[in-house]
C-alpha cells in the first residue's frame, strides 16, 4: 500500500511528519520482528521504493530509529540494523533495571487507588493472555506481548516521570526484540505468569526492595535464557 507520493507543494504541511511516523512505525516494527535481519544495510532508496514514501520522511524515519539505538548511522556508510550482540544485552539488561527501579519505586511511594487498579488490570490481562498461550502456543503470541508490555508499563506509571516512562519504553522496545530472534520452540521452564504475580504483589504491598528483588530477577532471567538461546545458535554478531 502506498504511503504518500512525497511531492513538494503539498496543500497539508503536517503531511511530511505524518509519512515519516507512519514509515517510521513500520520500519520499527519490522526490526523489533526480525523482518529486517541483524546488520543489514537499511538503504534510503530502497526504504522510498518499499514503503512508496519520499526521501525526505524516510531519512526522518531512519535518522529517529538511529537515535532510538535500532539502527546504526556512520557517515558514508549509511544505515544498517544493529547487530545483535553479548555485550549489547547485558548493557540493555542493566540499564532497564536501572532506570525501572527508580521508576517502580517512586510509583510505590506515590501509590494511590488508580495506580493500583492500573497494575491489577493490566496483571488479570496478562494471566487471561498467558492462559491463551498455553492452549494455543502459536497464535496468541502477539497478544501476550501486548499485555506484557503493558504490565511493565504499568508498573512505573505512577513514577511522575513521562521521560524516565519514555526511556523505558525504549529499552522494552530493544529487548522485546532480543527476545523474538532468540525465540526457541523449546518449552521455557520459568513460570513467567508466576514471577509477574510476585512482581505485582510486592508492589501492591508496598514493599518496594522486594519489588525491585523480583524485577530485576525476572529481566535477568530473560536476558540469561536470551543468551544461552544465542550461543547456542551462533546468534551473536560481535
Amino acid at each position: 500500500m502506498r504511503i504518500a507520493d512525497g511531492k513538494e507543494g503539498d496543500s497539508d504541511l503536517s503531511a511530511p511528519q505524518t509519512i515519516a511516523t507512519t514509515v517510521y512505525l513500520k520500519l520499527r516494527d519490522d526490526i523489533l520482528n526480525g523482518v529486517l535481519k541483524s546488520g543489514s544495510k537499511v538503504r534510503v532508496d530502497w526504504v522510498v521504493e518499499y514503503y512508496e514514501a519520499g526521501a525526505s520522511p524516510v531519512r526522518e524515519a531512519l535518522t529517529r530509529l538511529a537515535t532510538e539505538g535500532l539502527l546504526d548511522h556512520r557517515d558514508q556508510r549509511g544505515f544498517s540494523v544493529k547487530p545483535v550482540s553479548a555485550h549489547e544485552l547485558d548493557e540493555l539488561t542493566r540499564t532497564r533495571c536501572w532506570v525501572e527501579e527508580m521508576g517502580l519505586r517512586q510509583s510505590i511511594g506515590n501509590r494511590n487507588l488508580q495506580w493500583e487498579e492500573q497494575v491489577v488490570l493490566a496483571l488479570h490481562r496478562l494471566t487471561r493472555a498467558s492462559c491463551h498461550i498455553i492452549e494455543k502456543p502459536s497464535s496468541i503470541d502477539a497478544e501476550w506481548e501486548k499485555h506484557h508490555g503493558a504490565f511493565h508499563r504499568a508498573l512505573i506509571a505512577g513514577c511522575g516521570s513521562n521521560r524516565l516512562i519514555r526511556f523505558s519504553d525504549q529499552l522494552a522496545d530493544q529487548l522485546y526484540r532480543y527476545r523474538i530472534l532468540a525465540k526457541s520452540d523449546e518449552a521455557s521452564p520459568r513460570d513467567c505468569l508466576e514471577e509477574h504475580r510476585l512482581i505485582a504483589e510486592s508492589a501492591l504491598d508496598g514493599d518496594a526492595d522486594r519489588a525491585v528483588s523480583v524485577l530485576v530477577n525476572h529481566y535477568e532471567k530473560s536476558a540469561a535464557l536470551c543468551a544461552g538461546r544465542f550461543r547456542l545458535s551462533n546468534g551473536f554478531q560481535n
